[in-house]
């Protein structure tokens, strides 16, 4: 049955959060209240629990009243989670947060503005990846302290790339542009293969029996297309928002949005990548390891698997192609740590929100060799870390030292809204139900509108 009361005393507190919260959440005093705390910190990332356990150690150790119970999640079951925890008021002290999620605990006033902690402690904020601060702030007030970034790149299959007479070398030089692909739709129609062993370029090429596609989509992409064709758009010269973040104003209509679109569609049309409906439900790295595709675009979150020990087959890593602007672009995007703006022990959560956004913890994590962390020193130590596995992973980072190479996804209200509007827009122009342009300029009426 539902305690109404605490039901109500949670949406009183979600109106009152951001302010002192005596009556709800409990107050500073109550930090050390019996000399001892034990803040509850919840993230998504199995690859990760690891690292962040062993900052949790070593700051338990300089700071013995303070215990940190770390909870893991798999993402879809974390974010469900943590919204029915934030309306019932039990959140965690602290939480892994993701830039699509972030706004709507802004909007809702759940997180606790760092500002004054930041400003007390003379934080450096410059010691992190130029831009990834910012992320985190709105109309002076911030949320989180950088932890980490990722970028993205082409990750290929290298047996596949020496069977079709295709030198690594000639990764690294590609093009792209939505008329006719460019050098990387050259490069995907070869790796592209029929069950008679013809490939893409063949004339005699069956698109209905493909065996191995050349390029394996992520159709799933929401709003922001990070994993492929957000990267694209962007070397096309397309982007999100009048302003970014915080914008209002959305111009998912925009022809250079349409033509790429336009031409993941005709990929699906030539049969150098799986169509919507056809294409496996297992994941994309799933369907790369089973050897069903040959090449694909992945975050630096994946590195592990494509890299790591477990990979069925042997990987290898490229730059994105140079697109019509005349430069590589990829999205960069990164994590921070929520404090809960009802928890109890807002000061021991600072605490541990400022020491995983210290170099005594992100150097714990870049020698892991999992994320490239926010410090810009860590993330040489993460470099260093994965050439000694005998892994080049140099590509990631290259985009951060390029000017222009990188962009930042949209942060925006009414992200949730957003994502399942373009997604659907997206998924009916790939199932060839409508033309991308009407399907875009649709979406991004309904996208505006709700920003009134």
């Amino acid at each position: 049955m539902i305690n109404r009361k605490r039901v109500g005393t949670a949406l009183l507190c979600g109106l009152l959060a951001g302010t002192a919260l005596t009556a709800c959440g409990g107050s500073e005093a109550d930090d050390s209240a019996n000399g001892q705390v034990t803040l509850d910190y919840w993230l998504w990332d199995d690859k990760q629990q690891a690292s962040y356990q062993a900052c949790a150690d070593a700051f338990h150790a300089a700071n013995p009243n303070i215990t940190v119970k770390i909870t893991q999640t798999a993402w879809a079951q974390y974010w469900q989670n943590l919204t029915t925890q934030l309306a019932a008021g039990e959140a965690p002290d602290v939480w892994t947060n993701q830039l699509s999620y972030y706004p709507q605990f802004v909007s809702s006033q759940q997180i606790l503005d760092i500002q004054p902690y930041v400003d007390a402690d003379k934080v450096d904020l410059s010691q992190y990846q130029e831009g990834l601060a910012d992320l985190w702030t709105k109309d002076g007030r911030r949320y989180g302290l950088p932890k980490d970034w990722d970028t993205e790149a082409i990750v290929y299959n290298s047996e596949m790339l020496d069977k079709a007479g295709i030198k690594a070398a000639d990764l690294a030089d590609l093009t792209w542009n939505p008329a006719d692909g460019g050098s990387f739709e050259q490069v995907i129609a070869k790796l592209t293969v029929d069950d008679k062993g013809r490939n893409g370029l063949d004339p005699a090429f069956d698109k209905d029996n493909v065996a191995v596609y050349g390029y394996q989509p992520e159709w799933n992409d929401g709003s922001q297309g990070q994993n492929g064709w957000g990267e694209l758009a962007a070397a096309n010269g397309f982007t999100y928002l009048d302003k970014n973040p915080w914008g209002t104003r959305y111009k998912y209509d925009d022809p250079k949005l349409i033509e790429t679109i336009g031409w993941y569609k005709t990929l699906t049309d030539k049969g150098y990548a799986p169509k919507f409906d056809k294409q496996s439900t297992l994941g994309i790295d799933a369907v790369m390891n089973s050897g069903k595709a040959a090449l694909t675009i992945a975050g630096s979150w994946t590195i592990n698997t494509y890299l790591g020990a477990d990979a069925k087959q042997k990987f290898a890593l490229a730059p994105l192609p140079v697109g019509p602007v005349g430069v590589r672009k990829s999205a960069i995007n990164g994590l921070s740590d929520a404090i809960w703006a009802g928890t109890k022990n807002k000061d021991a959560a600072w605490k541990w929100v400022k020491y995983l956004g210290s170099a005594d913890c992100q150097d714990v994590v870049a020698g892991n060799a999992v994320v490239f962390p926010a410090i810009k020193s860590s993330t040489e130590k993460a470099l260093a870390a994965h050439k000694a596995k005998g892994r080049d992973v140099q590509v990631y980072v290259d985009y951060t030292k390029t000017p222009g190479g990188t962009f930042l996804l949209p942060i925006t209200e009414h992200g949730t809204e957003i994502s399942q509007i373009v997604q659907d827009a997206l998924q009916s122009v790939i199932l060839g139900q409508s033309d991308p342009a009407e399907a875009l300029k649709k979406a991004n009426q309904q996208v505006n509108g709700l920003f009134g």
